[in-house]
């Protein structure tokens, strides 16, 4: 069986996560830094990392009896090394690592360290192109944003749940807070549009007997002719100015889309395959996206629907709402140059 230090496994560990998950690079640099023909096998490194994501260590840490609970200076100094290694290790996996009681582990990070909790926030993974694509298409849109109706679909679950809300990263996770979501909570799938002149909507995507269905090609035409004509009609913000804005999902640009869209909006659309391409890749980039429907889910639960009729009339009230804010929120920014 193979032996290796804790320095050794910890090298290898290191090596790894540096170099792209790699055990092949991680095994090289081992013969190249301890200048030995040998190196610990795929299984040993593989088995050292799973370990050290499970307790923050790579070797097992023998107990001596109780957990400690002392916050002396080389206590201090252990876990401060151990959350440089694995900041997202919860409290009781390094209060097992590290044998230290949980509640002097929590002093320690939060009261000697000076560490907090956050949140991490998944986003979309940019490409190196689409850097200066977004900086140009932003640059382009300061000319147009008065006179852009963004649209965008978005599902709310009547359990209230917005994904992106349960990871975190050292320093700190509560160990008292739990998220308990049955699996596949009852949803509405909402479309919805906005302008610094105000909001139209909401649509809801759903069958004849009011479930929430999937919006493909069809089920979006529809929607555009038979909810967006007759709510443009009304919506002082239209006028032959107007672009009209959608992200690259394939029912937005399938061929029968893009002809509705095209034909209510001609040689103004905002979408892949529109007369301005949506750079890929960037939800962030519209309203819709880093303000409206975090803040309409910050306000639909707050009494806890408890069935969808009570969660879309909800989502309706608040919209309708919107009309000021919108106008609050989008033309003090969007302001022609």
């Amino acid at each position: 069986m193979e032996q290796y230090s804790g320095t050794h496994r910890a090298f290898c560990v290191r090596a790894y996560y540096r170099n792209g998950n790699s055990i092949v690079t991680a095994q090289r640099l081992y013969r190249a830094e301890y200048r030995t023909r040998h190196a610990p096998s795929d299984d040993s490194i593989r088995k050292w990392i799973r370990m050290f994501e499970n307790t923050g260590a790579t070797v097992r840490i023998q107990n001596s009896g109780r957990p400690r609970s002392v916050r002396d200076e080389e206590t201090i100094a252990e876990v401060e090394a151990s959350v440089r290694q694995n900041p997202s290790l919860s409290i009781r996996k390094r209060s097992q690592a590290l044998n230290i009681k949980k509640s002097s582990l929590h002093s320690i990070l939060k009261k000697d360290l000076h560490l907090k909790a956050y949140k991490i926030q998944l986003v979309q993974e940019l490409k190196d192109t689409d850097y200066a694509n977004r900086l140009n298409f932003a640059n382009e849109m300061l000319q147009r944003f008065n006179n852009i109706l963004f649209s965008d679909e978005a599902n709310f679950h009547l359990n209230g749940h917005v994904n992106k809300q349960n990871c975190r990263y050292w320093a700190v996770e509560n160990p008292r807070r739990k998220h308990e979501r049955p699996l596949h909570s009852p949803k509405v799938v909402v479309w919805a549009a906005m302008s610094a002149k105000g909001i139209i909507g909401p649509y809801f995507h759903e069958d004849q007997r009011g479930r929430a269905i999937n919006v493909n090609s069809d089920r979006y035409c529809d929607m555009l002719r038979n909810f967006l004509v007759p709510e443009l009609q009304e919506f002082a913000g239209f006028n032959s100015r107007t672009w009209f804005q959608q992200d690259g999902a394939t029912c937005h640009t399938s061929n029968d889309s893009m002809e509705v869209v095209n034909e209510l909006f001609p040689n103004k659309v905002i979408s892949r395959r529109g007369n301005i391409n949506w750079p890929p890749r960037s939800p962030d980039l519209s309203p819709l996206d880093y303000f409206a429907w975090g803040y309409l889910k910050s306000k639909v639960y707050q009494n806890n629907p408890t069935n969808l009729t009570q969660l879309k009339q909800n989502i309706r009230s608040e919209m309708a709402a919107y009309q000021q804010l919108c106008v609050n929120v989008l033309s003090p920014i969007f302001v022609p140059v």
